[in-house]
């Protein structure tokens, strides 16, 4: 009886083993992405001061960007600086994180910006609780840091998951529909939203079909009041800088109301 309950526990154990082996699997490119790692990584230099580009309002930071495929699937990370140093580190999960979440919540016929998510996510909001649904996985923290941000980023090939509720995070198109997901952080969530908006135009990816506005689609809505509720549902504050004027001459804003 004995030897039978050993053996089972053994069973057991090389089971447990084998699953945790199958959810940490070797990363490596994941399978159609949208973008290769250089085309991010370029068009995000272009896309912020630092690096040479134009000013998005906020702090001018360097920022880190992600893209996840149509799965979901992590498959480009890139940084803006010399190295991965030069940007807020905690930013490299949120940006890939807003890339899942704009994904996760776009539709072939809808596109959703994190930015649109940030009025529904309040409480008493038609989303409230949404950020709690998808929880990141841990293997987003693991693997050689020095490697964070190149070709060989231990992410690549794993969906991570995660939802984030604020500006940053666009939904990718194509002319046939929705192929991926990009994340910008490492400035003001309005910043990170223009930031990515500049870079989804650069990149050609930027045919979304409609979104909350009826012009600009997926635009971030900069119509929260004085009393902190969103005129159209899908608003989001605006933050100290210029982002909102820079947002208005790039098509990337819309405003409205009594703004906050």
């Amino acid at each position: 009886m004995r030897t039978k309950a050993v053996a089972l526990a053994i069973a057991a154990l090389c089971l447990g083993t084998a699953a945790y082996a199958q959810t940490q699997a070797p990363t490596g490119p994941a399978q159609n992405c949208p973008i290769t790692h250089d085309q991010l990584a370029t068009a995000l230099k272009a896309a912020v001061k630092p690096a040479g580009g134009p000013s998005n309002g906020g702090l001018d930071n360097n920022e880190w960007a992600a893209i996840v495929n149509r799965d979901g699937n992590v498959c480009a990370v890139a940084f803006s600086g010399a190295s991965w140093k030069d940007q807020w580190l905690g930013s490299r999960p949120i940006a890939v994180e807003k890339a899942n979440t704009a994904l996760s919540f776009s539709l072939d016929g809808m596109a959703m910006s994190t930015a649109n998510l940030y009025a529904g996510a309040q409480p008493e909001g038609f989303l409230f609780g949404i950020g709690r649904t998808n929880p990141p996985n841990d293997s987003i923290y693991e693997g050689n840091v020095e490697k964070f941000g190149t070709p060989s980023d231990p992410i690549l090939g794993r969906r991570v998951g995660g939802v984030v509720t604020f500006g940053g995070g666009l939904a990718l198109y194509n002319n046939a529909g929705l192929i991926g997901g990009l994340g910008v952080s490492g400035d003001t969530s309005c910043a990170d939203h223009n930031v990515a908006w500049r870079m989804r135009h650069a990149l050609n990816l930027d045919h979304a079909p409609k979104g909350p506005d009826r012009d600009k689609k997926d635009a971030i809505i900069y119509d929260i009041g004085i009393t902190g509720t969103s005129k159209s549902g899908y608003g989001h504050p605006r933050c100290a800088g210029k982002e909102a004027d820079i947002g208005n001459e790039l098509g990337a804003a819309v405003s409205g109301g009594l703004l906050r």
